[in-house]
């Protein structure tokens, strides 16, 4: 088994995390390591054409993003990060489902600068969250087309000014399907790219 096979089904059936135990844990990490060496692309952000696009979070130690599935009644849908490179722009959707028809939406539209061939300085900018159904959401390509247009949404639509809200990214294994990164507080971001947006 090869160790992008080894990584893949060392994250199957975790639900992009919120299942693991300590155990399941040390065996992501270790092969997430071991993949981690093999990268053929230790320059990914030279690579514009594999990272541009609509990619799926399959797995994540990251407790910010795991903890929108702590509210009664919701759970974590499907999670997207849209990457324009050109643009120095990064778009993170998490989906929330549960009450049919009360669908939420946590979204946050960020600027980043590379300061290395892998590591980007990410700054969030603003923060949008709301039912799917106010917010007129459909997919997250319509969605972030929205945005760029300068739309804004009810109810919650709202600059970040703070120095707080940044971060750091460095991208430790990319192909043609799979990237996969770490960050400034230590998180883990295993992601597949979506074919069709």
């Amino acid at each position: 088994m090869n160790h992008k096979a080894r990584l893949l089904e060392a994250i199957a059936g975790k639900n992009r995390g919120l299942l693991t135990t300590d155990i399941d844990r040390v065996r992501v990490l270790s092969a997430l390591e071991q993949l981690e060496d093999h990268n053929p692309y230790p320059k990914p952000l030279e690579t514009q054409k594999l990272i541009d696009g609509n990619w799926r979070l399959l797995y994540t130690t990251s407790k910010g993003i795991l903890g929108l599935d702590r509210f009664p009644g919701l759970q974590l849908g499907q999670i997207y990060q849209y990457i324009r490179l050109s643009e120095s722009k990064l778009y993170n959707i998490a989906e929330v489902v549960g009450v049919p028809f009360l669908e939420g939406l946590v979204s946050v539209v960020a600027r980043f600068e590379a300061v290395s061939e892998k590591r980007i300085n990410v700054k969030f900018e603003r923060y949008i969250i709301g039912l799917q159904k106010l917010l007129g959401y459909q997919s997250p390509h319509k969605f972030i087309q929205e945005i760029e247009t300068g739309k804004k949404f009810f109810p919650f639509d709202f600059s970040i000014e703070s120095r707080q809200q940044q971060g750091w990214l460095e991208i430790t294994y990319l192909d043609d399907d799979l990237r996969v990164g770490r960050g400034n507080e230590g998180n883990v971001f295993v992601l597949s790219k979506e074919k069709s947006i």
